[in-house]
């Protein structure tokens, strides 16, 4: 509860504002407190303007830090070059500090030694400070969007656990293999090989965070067999995994949705269907395109045991992988394309 505010972007900006105004008002709020005294140099125009030219350095400096240092610096690890960054800024300073004397305060003597050692700490200060809010800020959004992980993974494994694969699909594998066993096929024992490897992985293989690309494509192939029993013969399935190097890891069940979509949308009373899947994983790049033909006047049916859907997923893949990622979905005539790329580590 005491994150949620920060989120918003216009409480972090007047925060801001009220800080600098408050920051950069103290000379002149505290000066009618210190009596009579000779007149300084903010007192003069060319002083005033001294101390504005100041002060955006000050500014400048804390969101240089914050938002470009820090970030492709110091979260890097590259430290010694962000001391190098540190210590040029500090001597630009002290160049803009001599330019601002001769330029606004003709005349004004400008001691170095002064100069240097009443603004080191000032500078150090403006440093930690800016630091400090950025990384925690960081740390609150990190925090924040492990929060929405932990809850969207919870919300996800109950709908996974409720409909991963539809009741219909399974009523239909059943009878499949009823009919199987009635004919005393030899195709009936493989069938229930795969049907039991695809419960196991659903009940008990996704319990962690990731699972083996492997096995992934394991389940999708026994899917793909068990769904090549249900349907038409005349229906067309080509499945595509052999670019593939198994050793890298992934969130389970965040490929099936979009082949259970195809089996769904792309089958049944589709003329001449055809459902094309290629799946390819090289040098840390995963792309998964999966196609099907389909009606553009066939109703589509939702009900709750439909699946998770393709927002879902999409939501999915956001808090996951965010940048790393793009899923396009388009419609060519009469097929639906879906092409999803990852960034693997």
């Amino acid at each position: 509860m005491l994150r949620k505010p920060f989120g918003r972007k216009w409480i972090l900006i007047s925060l801001q504002v009220l800080a600098w105004v408050v920051l950069f008002s103290l000379p002149f709020l505290l000066r009618p407190a210190m009596g009579d005294r000779p007149a300084e140099k903010n007192s003069t125009p060319g002083g005033t303007t001294f101390y504005i030219v100041n002060n955006l350095f000050w500014v400048g400096l804390f969101y240089l830090n914050a938002l470009v240092l820090i970030p492709k610096l110091l979260y890097r690890q590259r430290f010694g070059q962000f001391a190098i960054a540190l210590a040029a800024l500090f001597l630009l300073y002290l160049g803009i500090g001599w330019m601002n004397n001769q330029i606004f305060l003709k005349g004004h003597h400008f001691n170095f030694r002064i100069h240097i050692l009443f603004t080191f700490f000032i500078y150090v200060f403006m440093i930690a400070t800016s630091t400090a809010i950025r990384m925690g800020i960081d740390r609150i959004r990190a925090e924040r969007l492990d929060d929405e992980k932990i809850n969207e993974n919870l919300k996800t494994e109950l709908t996974l656990l409720r409909s991963q694969v539809s009741p219909h699909f399974m009523f239909n594998v059943l009878n499949n293999m009823v009919a199987l066993a009635r004919k005393k096929s030899d195709l009936l024992e493989p069938s229930l090989i795969k049907l039991s490897s695809l419960m196991r992985y659903m009940l008990y293989d996704i319990d962690g965070e990731k699972v083996s690309l492997d096995k992934e494509i394991d389940y999708l192939g026994s899917y793909i067999d068990l769904q090549r029993q249900r349907v038409s013969k005349n229906v067309i399935i080509n499945a595509d995994f052999s670019d593939v190097d198994r050793s890298y890891e992934i969130e389970p069940m965040l490929l099936i949705p979009f082949v259970e979509n195809a089996f769904k949308h792309g089958t049944g009373m589709v003329e001449n269907a055809a459902i094309n899947i290629v799946l390819k994983a090289r040098n840390h790049e995963l792309s998964f395109t999966v196609s099907n033909k389909f009606r553009e006047d066939a109703a589509e049916v939702k009900d709750k045991t439909s699946g998770i859907g393709l927002t879902n997923v999409k939501r999915r893949l956001n808090l996951l992988y965010g940048k790393d990622h793009t899923l396009n979905v388009e419609k060519q005539n009469d097929q639906f394309i879906i092409h999803l790329s990852l960034k693997l580590h």
